[in-house]
């Protein structure tokens, strides 16, 4: 029986997160899902007068060309994908696979070339087209989340058809405050950090370019970070779960980076060029659904009372110049559950213990 509930979610992807148009073209990036989803968005696409292409990708060959990725090659790849990137209006991906750690055992120097030759395609994408990424359900990620496959599916649901419009009054209120802010200090266990926001765009994000969604971000400036972080949410990067990450920050570069047994994998990924020790995005997370980490980014980083404090890339419309073939979103969750903290903006607290406390963004706290 077909479930009426992904034609809602192809609907909402193509008509509110890409907002397609007649004769636009958008590519539908397929990753290890059903042949459902990509039938209802090629259908939404077409009732829209849209011109849907679809590429299918399986999660082992990937992982069969990245370990044995070659420089000619790869530039050659990147090449085409590029140009195939500049005849889109739109970009929709729905990833799904059964391992999140599929990637693991790719040599890191492979993975690093591969990202240095398609990181035009993904600027490209990001700064050039309309897009929405999504993941998409499986009995891994059920597992990840500890629930049962049925009843991570009505989680699933629930969290990427939720009303994003009915928050942007509240978004535009924290991203108004933001952008007025000068200096931002965030204590909690284990972290006290001090950091600068003058003067660098803030912007919000409510289900237009990832789902799930729910979040309002910037950057730091680049040399203004000092201090230290404790990320208790666990995370997972090309392949590699990494759990407590500990992070110190002089001049806005990190100067010490400690996983436990980890460490010298972290070190290696934030070794992968200058860019990667300093702080690209910082971001408040708020969706009211999603309350704990599964090691999947795209929901992680907007729990419910969370922050996000991204080494490397920063976005080009929210700026401070830093440049990295590393994007690497760390989550740490501050409700009074997961021990609590304070966020403080030009020394006053803005949100205490995952709750934010200005009338004007209430709405944002579930």
């Amino acid at each position: 029986m077909h479930d009426t509930r992904i034609d809602a979610l192809a609907r909402q992807l193509v008509r509110y997160s890409t907002y397609l148009k007649k004769g636009e073209k958008v590519l539908i990036d397929l990753y290890d899902v059903p042949d459902s989803i990509g039938i209802a968005l090629i259908r939404e696409a077409r009732a829209k007068g849209a011109l849907p292409f679809v590429k299918v990708h399986q999660s082992r060959v990937t992982r069969e060309m990245l370990k044995g990725a070659e420089d000619p090659q790869y530039q050659i790849l990147a090449k085409h994908l590029l140009a195939e990137m500049k005849d889109m209006d739109a970009y929709i991906a729905v990833r799904g696979g059964g391992n999140i750690a599929e990637n693991s055992d790719v040599p890191a120097d492979r993975m690093r070339l591969a990202m240095k030759h398609m990181r035009p395609v993904l600027d490209h994408r990001i700064k050039k087209t309309k897009w929405c990424v999504l993941r998409w359900p499986s009995s891994s990620m059920a597992q990840q989340a500890g629930m049962s496959t049925e009843a991570f599916e009505n989680f699933y649901f629930d969290v990427c058809l939720l009303d994003y419009k009915a928050l942007i009054p509240a978004m535009n209120a924290l991203k108004k405050l933001m952008d007025k802010t000068e200096s931002v200090h965030i204590k909690g266990p284990g972290t006290d950090l001090r950091f600068s926001i003058k003067g660098i765009n803030a912007l919000t994000s409510g289900g237009n370019y990832n789902i799930p969604d729910g979040e309002v971000f910037t950057s730091p400036v680049r040399d203004s970070v000092e201090g230290h972080i404790f990320y208790n949410a666990p995370t997972i990067y090309q392949g590699i779960p990494f759990d407590g990450i500990r992070l110190e920050f002089s001049k806005g570069k990190i100067i010490k980076a400690e996983a436990g047994a980890r460490t010298k994998e972290l070190n290696k990924i934030l070794d992968s060029d200058e860019g990667a020790r300093y702080i690209g995005e910082f971001a408040l997370g708020f969706h009211p659904v999603i309350r704990e980490p599964m090691r999947d980014i795209l929901f992680d980083e907007k729990i419910c009372g969370s922050f996000h404090f991204t080494p490397g890339q920063a976005y080009e419309d929210a700026d401070n110049g830093n440049r990295s073939q590393v994007h690497w979103d760390m989550v740490s969750i501050q409700r009074k559950d997961w021990g609590g903290g304070g966020i403080y903006f030009d020394g006053k607290l803005i949100r205490k213990d995952g709750i934010f406390l200005p009338k004007a963004l209430e709405k944002l706290n579930g």
